[in-house]
């Protein structure tokens, strides 16, 4: 330990921002596996260029990663942040006005030249200019000490100075107390096979790390001491896509099938398939498809076949695959469709988040073709999300879509390993016996029975073509078309009685109610708690199942005098709500920048809303 003072700090909000090729995404998720190892609660939110390779230096070209890091539960990855660490001129320009009054400012001095601030559109120098006025600013030239710290290795200047997020990790690790080894340790897995790379980022770590210690550029040192009283058990921490991908698996596994995943490469849901893919071992089978309709397709044929069918993508693959959907209703086939959200439309902004396909997830089909839509809240409730779409899809012979977004799929929180026998038993029974079996039998729930071709007796015939309501053989007379149309819209709506009715979070009678969903629910759930302590009625609730919606809705409304549905949309949880129950005034608070909400302005606006109709 150094002389320097040791301040505690509760939580603490840090932001890695740099080109992308400086390796912020990288240094962040080491400083997050390192601050899980540690014990504390966090919440990340990497921040990726819209562009694949803007040009180096722009402002279009930074890369940031925000970890939120805490003593005590949290629900977010933080408002603004306390330390700021800006590796070149357009990575300050873009992140400083975000940051706390007063907070740090960690800056890479070193890429400072007259054509790094030209790169970043600065007609002045920010260091010099007075723009940072209210800021602790720290400069440090941190290319030339990786220089310094790398001399005598074998590395060119090139591969020497790619090392230098690696020293500002050091510095960092210094700065919040945090251990260097679990670093060290993955820079020997990492780089096993080039041990002068393991040197190298080892001697820059270091460096760094030791840099703070003894020049004291730092007023002291920060302890956030780990969280107490947490909940036993294995704890890992987990990104969203990934939680989601095993959610997958084990919902596969649960129900006694083996999953197949046709899927076509798209921003921010690629990682769901190279994450199945990697699981081999438990019967997973993935392919990916020439574009998003053959892998939808290949993914309802695999469901007729007897595997659980699913396929994933973001908003522009999902309308391409609509077509391909309203065969898996007709055919009422289990489906689990993954929309991992992105800001749009068209392109858009693919590495920004949005919540803005959920009037597509459940009206965008033609014909009247009901499909359940769920919404996972936070990389950890990915799992369970889709643990449920499994269930749903299997128990109830129909696709189901999975709304996540880039929010939740590329951040990161710690998880609590479930154990096996604490999840659901839903497995699946199939059609095996041919004595009066009819494709269009139906149960009490409306669900008809899963027959896997070749089963002796059971051939049968399913197609895009409407189907009698028994036999299954095409029919164009009116009334089965009728029968059948109001009997899937039944079965899909007949899901309600397995859903439960979503907690409150709060008094059931108050001013106002939050109702939000989707990767909002840390930002709302931190805004209300902040007004409750204050003394204002407010309370929140959060929707996993957004189509049907669950039953108690209606009781819970009528508890408030005002409603409000924030989403980073222009209100379209407000539009269906205002559909299914007109009696309600439903106001919505929208967000369209491509970034998330933060709690201090859900709340700020709660507040206001509160105090103008009080």
């Amino acid at each position: 330990m150094s002389s320097e003072e040791l301040i505690r700090q509760d939580d603490v909000t840090i932001r890695f921002a740099g080109d992308s090729g400086d390796g912020m995404q990288l240094t962040g998720s080491q400083f997050t596996d390192t601050t899980a190892k540690v014990g504390n609660d966090l919440a990340t939110f990497p921040d990726y260029p819209s562009e694949i390779r803007a040009p180096a230096g722009t402002r279009a070209g930074v890369s940031g990663f925000q970890i939120h890091f805490s003593s005590h539960d949290i629900y977010t990855a933080g408002d603004a942040p306390s330390v700021l660490v800006a590796m070149n001129p357009a990575a300050l320009i873009v992140n400083y006005k975000d940051l706390k009054p007063g907070g740090i400012i960690l800056v890479n001095t070193g890429a400072f030249t007259e054509g790094d601030l030209k790169r970043a559109d600065l007609d002045s120098n920010p260091l010099e200019d007075g723009t940072l006025a209210g800021y602790r600013v720290i400069e440090e030239d941190i290319n030339q000490r990786t220089i310094e710290a790398l001399e005598g290795t074998e590395l060119g200047k090139k591969d020497v100075l790619r090392c230098k997020n690696f020293y500002t990790l050091g510095m960092m690790y210094w700065l919040f107390s945090r251990p260097v080894e679990p670093t060290l340790t993955w820079l020997e897995k990492k780089f096993a096979k080039k041990p002068e790379l393991v040197d190298a980022n080892t001697r820059a770590l270091k460096a760094g790390y030791n840099h703070g210690q003894l020049l004291r550029l730092f007023q002291g040192r920060y302890e956030v001491p780990k969280v107490e009283g947490t909940a036993p058990g294995t704890y890992r921490n987990i990104m969203g896509n990934e939680s989601l991908s095993i959610g997958l698996a084990v919902g596969s596994r649960l129900a006694g099938l083996k999953p197949f995943l046709g899927s076509y490469p798209i921003t921010p849901a690629t990682e769901i398939l190279q994450q199945l893919a990697r699981m081999k071992n438990y019967d997973v089978v993935t392919c990916q498809m020439e574009d998003e309709i053959a892998g939808v397709c290949t993914a309802i044929g695999a469901s007729y076949a007897g595997r659980l069918g699913i396929t994933s993508t973001s908003g522009p693959g999902l309308a391409l695959k609509t077509e391909a959907l309203g065969l898996a209703v007709i055919t009422e086939l289990p489906l689990v469709v993954v929309d991992v959200q992105r800001a749009g439309p068209s392109t858009g902004l693919p590495t920004k988040v949005e919540q803005s396909d959920l009037l597509q997830s459940i009206f965008g089909r033609n014909g009247e073709a009901p499909i359940p839509v769920i919404a996972c809240s936070s990389p950890s409730d990915a799992f369970e999300t889709a643990v449920e779409a499994v269930r749903i899809a299997t128990e109830f012979m129909t696709p189901v879509i999975l709304l996540s977004d880039n929010y939740i799929a590329n951040g990161t929180e710690p998880w609590k390993l479930p154990e096996m026998d604490s999840l659901p038993d839903m497995k699946v029974e199939f059609v095996t016996d041919p004595e009066g079996f009819q494709p269009y039998n139906r149960d009490e729930r409306l669900v008809r029975g899963w027959a896997i071709p070749g089963t002796p007796g059971l051939q049968h015939r399913v197609g895009g073509l409407e189907k009698d309501h028994v036999t299954g053989a095409v029919s164009h007379d009116p009334d089965n078309h009728h029968e059948m149309v109001l009997t899937r819209q039944n079965k899909i709506m007949g899901i309600r009685e397995t859903i439960p009715t979503p907690e409150l979070a709060g008094d059931t009678e108050g001013d106002l109610l939050v109702v939000a969903w989707g990767s909002t629910f840390g930002q709302a759930r931190a805004a209300t708690e902040r007004l409750q302590k204050k003394g204002h009625k407010i309370s929140h609730i959060h929707l996993r199942h957004l189509w049907p919606l669950p039953y108690g809705l209606e009781e819970i409304f009528a508890g408030f005098k005002h409603i409000i549905c924030p989403e980073l949309n222009l209100g379209q949880l407000a539009r269906v709500l205002t559909s299914e129950y007109p009696k309600y005034p439903f106001e919505s608070y929208a967000k369209v920048k491509g970034k998330p909400f933060q709690a201090f302005e859900l709340a700020a606006h709660f507040e206001k809303i509160l105090e103008e109709k009080s």
